[in-house]
C-alpha cells in the first residue's frame, strides 16, 4: 500500500510543481528562472519542515516517506535547476547557484526549526 501512496504523491508533486513554476515564470518578465527557484525553496521549507516532524516522532516513517520521498521528491526539481544553470548567461547562471543553494538551505533550517 505505501508504494501506491509514494506513487500517487509522487505524481500530484509533479503536477503541482509544473503548475506552480509556470505560474511564476508568467509573472516575471525576465528569463531568470524564478518559477524553478520558488518551487524548489518551498519544496526545502517543507522538507525540513517533514524532517523536524519526523525527528520529533510527530509522524510515521511511511508518512515521512510519502511525503519526503513521494510528493516533495516529484516536486522539486534538481536535475531542472542544473538545466537552466547551464544555459544561462554565466553572471545569472552564478546567481542562480549561489541563491537557490544559499536560499534553499535557510529554508531547510527554517522548516526544521519551525517543525521542532
Amino acid at each position: 500500500m505505501i508504494v501506491v501512496a509514494l506513487a500517487l504523491a509522487a505524481a500530484f508533486g509533479a503536477v503541482s510543481r509544473a503548475e506552480l513554476d509556470t505560474a511564476v515564470q508568467r509573472r516575471l518578465a525576465v528569463t531568470f528562472p524564478g518559477g524553478t527557484l520558488a518551487v524548489n525553496v518551498l519544496g526545502c521549507f517543507a522538507a525540513g519542515v517533514v524532517a523536524g516532524l519526523a525527528g520529533a516522532g510527530q509522524i510515521s516513517e511511511d508518512v515521512r516517506t510519502v511525503l519526503a520521498t513521494g510528493f516533495l521528491g516529484g516536486f522539486t526539481t534538481f536535475s531542472t535547476w542544473a538545466v537552466d544553470s547551464v544555459r544561462l548567461p554565466r553572471p545569472v547562471a552564478v546567481a542562480n547557484v549561489v541563491v537557490s543553494l544559499a536560499v534553499g538551505l535557510v529554508a531547510v533550517v527554517l522548516g526544521r526549526w519551525l517543525a521542532a
